[in-house]
């Protein structure tokens, strides 16, 4: 048959799917007469068989590959044996691209003279994988194209060349098909010409596959094709492909002893020798594939597959093998052989290789395999402490009953992970001579000398007793006091249990108090229970309840219950001057009968008079500033109980206020906070130590123990550790817990970009470009303080010109920010509802009080620091009212803390704090107990400043309990010029057009 005919057999009529015309083959023949085809032979038994090969002209009809892949499904059926076989390879060219098995490659046509992109196999185990059955399979017609001379040609060049023009097809297709863009996105201003580079992959992904010379210039496209081809070809020599490897094997027959898996006769564990360093070569696509020396020497198994993959597998391993062995010298003994398997090692010398070799061997590049039970968590020998305490009954329970100085029931134990160990296995294990014992089926390590020690202190240990706080104190903070082996774990039962483990079950909810002036939900009715379970144990309580969960309501239903118990002697309560009066108002609401006095302004009574008054009352209210004036005063009444609120109030321990509270006595104390920890977890250790001194180890043990790991090195187990330490003293609960609150409305939070206009924008650089040169030339403290004035001149320009300029100019029309606030507000007012403004800047609120209130035709009051007690009360009253103003602009520090504001269901911070923690005490204002409304807080910004840049470090750095950012702005003061310049230089789009 001709090529004519095959043409139209086959429907090949399309223009450019096929050359028509003549070969010359390399086939069977006899005497100089072709034979016939396998196929045909078996239908012709008599037909002589071939004695050589001979050339032979045949009518061809040469296929592009596109063209290929659609006919090969309908020929495979019906055709012969290369037919088929040319349908396997086109299913393996599928299965490569499909699993992205391939690479792009860019090659010379020398017939055109022109460049051309393509697609190639990878040079990869996986794609070899694939090729080494499909070269073993090629028939030998497959090859019998003869270019030059008569032969069948390389099987190895026929198969890549038909797999590389398949692949080629299929690649394409699928990148078109996906929509690919390989190009990366453009920055800055196009170039004139574009690189070589970016006409190669655009041709890579595009029906014309020629890169024009004139286009891309001819040096440049060779130099590129010269970078790919040695890119390639490094892959095609395995480069990367595999690596050397040594995996430690434990002995085989090590016995185990304790527990149903002792093996050995006398319960003894083995010695532990036997180990072995098996020396390994591993593919680095599938870590799973290896061949172990021995087949690397045979060049056998895994390692031939390797060897199919154009690697040197004698010469990858011994090249590994070399660099590890300048790191692990007993592997250079063992190269000594000319074809070494493994290393043979001791216990001894097994426990070094995982404490210590392993690690540098792996930083030379060479694969360590490790036994599970090193890699992963191992369970550690060490002692555990247990205790027993009677459950708390649902009452007072009574000082014998009760308290941190009872005598407990306690055992100490040697316990390996959760298992403890028997006498029987002590024994053994301490008779043990190696440092690795197999116990219970599991290898340990084993400190025969911190053993030893450990032992000792069992036997003095069990002949003393142990009180409650005996307990605690090991439990939340460990025991340093012998060197022997590690606290693994404190467990207890009844009241000490729940404390130390945080169960509600070491305490009873209370129910409210007979006569109290609302009713307390369950959770506050379990807080209220565990205030009263830390009062009796002589302990003292951080109530962290998020801000407007009730903390006040909580620590008034306490005092109440003790009245109508008849417990004696006054609370002192410790709070900001703002919220002198909003307890006052709360206790008359609540707990009528509550005998209150406060201690605060010009005469107030001091000295007798003073102790006379407070010896028969429930509760003193006074303020941080006079608890520090007075602390003398203070320190000569004989206080039931001291209450600090805001507690973030005495979070500087070293400050001169914190260190006046602490030193107050009294025997019970309970800290009140919504945020717990506002900057560094200092803040906390300060509250803990006011609330219970002395129980979480110094400051310095602290910083040690918790606030470096965690806040330098984000340790997880240290941040476990001290939510277990501190769950025993603090109580947090969450608004957002459905199981806490249902009732209380959703929180929708939002940042609000606002363009800057021109007048900002030119007032922006000049404060930039005036201070910048100042700051680079300035050092240490004069730097610092540059810096922040340069944060706060930048920041009161986004707020608006006249902040900065103090000119007393107009307001209206000249500020982006304060145009978005009129926007919002117009919205709010129209909807009937009402709006909270916060803002840092006291100024900066009255020029915006003063303008809301023009542009709108209403009264805007404005609460700041200056604002004196009785003014402040009646603006929160008058606005609580159904007809009272429906704007209210608040200083930050002046009003962020402990008002109710329930009537404003928005929140509108116009300029941002550097602390999200204080922004949230702010927006809790309006976000709590008594709310109905969704509350809606708008975070207001400028676009393109310092204010965008420092809002995404706070989104990345606040987290849920704790903000790393230093105390207000002074962590920006650290920063590089370079850093600083990036973090304030305004972007291009950040002015209104």
């Amino acid at each position: 048959m001709g090529a004519p005919e095959l043409v139209e057999l086959f429907g090949l009529g399309g223009a450019g799917e096929e050359t028509a015309g003549w070969s010359v083959l390399a086939l069977p023949a006899f005497r100089d007469r072709p034979c016939p085809s396998r196929e045909l032979r078996e239908a012709a038994p008599q037909a002589p068989v071939a004695d050589h090969l001979g050339g032979w002209v045949v009518p061809t009809v040469r296929l592009d590959a596109a063209v290929a892949l659609r006919l090969l499904p309908r020929l495979a059926p019906i055709g012969g044996a290369t037919v088929r076989y040319a349908a396997a390879l086109a299913e393996a060219a599928e299965r490569m691209v499909h699993s992205g098995l391939v690479v792009p490659a860019l090659d010379f046509d020398e017939e055109d003279g022109c460049f051309f992109a393509s697609w190639r196999q990878a040079p990869s185990l996986q794609a070899a994988a694939l090729r080494i059955p499909l070269l073993a399979a090629m028939p030998p017609a497959f090859r019998c194209w003869m270019p030059d001379e008569v032969g069948l040609g390389p099987a190895e060049w026929v198969l890549d060349a038909a797999l590389d023009s398949l692949v080629d097809v299929l690649a394409g297709q699928a990148v078109s098909e996906a929509g690919l863009d390989l190009l990366p996105p453009r920055r800055g201003r196009a170039p004139r010409r574009a690189p070589a580079a970016e006409h190669w992959l655009t041709a890579l992904t595009s029906e014309d596959n020629l890169l024009d010379p004139d286009e891309t210039g001819q040096r440049e496209v060779t130099a590129l094709a010269e970078r790919i081809e040695t890119w390639q070809q490094g892959g095609r020599r395995g480069g990367g492909l595999v690596r050397a490897c040594l995996r430690l094997a434990a002995p085989a027959d090590a016995a185990s002893f304790g527990g149903p898996e002792a093996g050995s006769e006398n319960g003894r564990p083995e010695d532990g020798d036997g180990w072995r360093l098996e020396l390994l070569l591993q593919s680095q696509e599938d870590p799973s594939l290896v061949a172990d020396a021995g087949a690397v020497w045979r060049l056998d198994g895994n390692a031939l597959l390797f060897a199919e993959a154009g690697i040197d597998p004698q010469a990858e391993l011994l090249a590994g093998l070399g660099r590890a062995a300048q790191e692990y010298p007993a592997l250079a003994r063992a190269l000594r052989d000319p074809a070494p398997v493994a290393v043979a090692l001791d216990a001894d010398g097994a426990l070094a290789f995982l404490r210590t070799h392993a690690a540098a061997v792996a930083t030379a590049g060479v694969g360590v395999l490790l036994p599970a039970w090193w890699s992963g968590p191992r369970p550690q020998l060490g002692l555990r402490l247990t205790a027993q305490t009677p459950p708390q009954p649902g009452r007072v329970a009574k000082d014998s009953e009760l308290g941190l100085d009872t005598i407990v029931e306690y055992a100490w134990q040697v316990a390996l992970g959760d298992d403890v160990l028997t006498e029987a296995e002590l024994t053994a294990l301490a008779a043990a001579k190696t440092p690795l014992v197999r116990v219970r089926g599991q290898w340990v390590e084993v400190d025969q000398r911190r053993l030893a020690d450990g032992l000792k202190r069992l036997a003095r240990t069990r002949q003393r007793g142990m009180t409650a706080r005996d307990v605690l104190k090991v439990g939340l903070l460990g025991d340093d006091a012998d060197a022997g082996l590690p606290l693994v774990g404190v467990t207890a039962t009844g009241w000490l249990g729940g404390l130390l483990h945080g169960a509600d079950g070491a305490y009873a909810a209370l129910p409210t108090p007979d006569g109290f002036g609302a009713a307390l939900r369950p959770y506050q009715e379990r807080g209220l229970g565990w205030l009263s379970f830390m009062d009796d144990l002589g302990l003292g309580a951080v109530l962290a309840d998020d801000m407007g969960l009730g903390k006040t309501i909580q620590v008034l239903a306490l005092l109440e219950r003790e009245r109508q118990t008849g417990a004696t002697g006054p609370t002192l309560l410790i709070c900001p001057m703002s919220l002198v009066a909003n307890w006052q108002r709360e206790a008359a609401r609540f707990a009528p009968k509550l005998a209150v006095h406060v201690h605060h302004g010009a005469e107030r009574l001091t000295g007798e008079q003073f102790r006379d008054a407070v010896a028969g009352v429930d509760l003193v209210l006074t303020t941080y500033s006079l608890a520090l004036r007075d602390q003398a005063e203070l320190a000569e009444v004989g206080w039931r109980r001291i209450v600090v609120d805001e507690a973030q109030a005495i979070k500087n321990a070293a400050a001169k206020q914190s260190r006046a509270i602490r030193a107050l006595p009294a025997p019970r104390r309970i800290a009140l906070t919504g945020t717990p920890v506002e900057n560094r977890l200092a803040d906390l250790h300060s509250i803990l130590e006011f609330a219970s001194p002395g129980l979480l180890g110094s400051t310095e043990t602290f910083k040690r123990r918790f606030a470096v790991p965690i806040e330098r090195d984000g340790d997880e187990a240290a941040a476990a550790r001290l939510r277990q330490v501190t769950g025993a003293f603090l109580l947090r609960r969450v608004k957002t817990d459905p199981t806490i609150i249902s009732d209380l409305p959703e929180k929708i939070e939002m940042t609000v970009a606002c363009n800057l206009t021109r007048e900002q924008a030119a007032l922006y650089q000049s404060v930039l470009d005036d201070m910048m040169a100042q700051i680079e030339a300035a050092e240490g403290i004069d730097r610092r303080g540059l810096i922040l004035a340069t944060l706060t001149k930048l920041k009161q320009v986004c707020n608006h010109p006249a902040q900065l300029l103090k000119d007393g100019s107009r307001v209206a029309g000249r500020s982006g920010k304060v145009a978005r606030v009129e926007e919002i507000c117009e919205e709010v007012l129209a909807a009937g509802e009402k709006v909270l403004l916060f803002t840092q800047f006291a100024e900066f609120g009255g020029m915006l009080s003063e303008h809301l209130a023009a542009r709108f035709g209403q009264a805007v009051p404005f609460l700041h620091g200056g604002v004196d007690k009785k003014t402040r009360d009646g603006m929160v009253v008058s606005f609580q009212e159904p007809g009272g103003p429906s704007m209210f602009v608040l200083s930050l520090k002046a009003g962020g803390v402990g008002l109710n504001l329930t009537a404003a269901n928005h929140v509108i911070h116009v300029d941002r704090w550097w602390n999200p923690a204080v922004e949230d005490q702010a927006t809790d204002r309006a976000f709590r107990i008594g709310q109905r409304r969704n509350v809606q807080v708008r975070k207001l910004l400028c676009a393109g400043t310092l204010e965008e840049r420092i809002d995404a470090v706070l989104v990345q750095k606040k987290a849920l309990a704790e903000a790393t950012v230093g105390t207000g702005e002074a962590w920006l003061t650290e920063l590089s010029t370079q850093a600083l310049r990036e973090l304030v230089t305004l972007a291009r789009d950040a002015v209104v057009e």
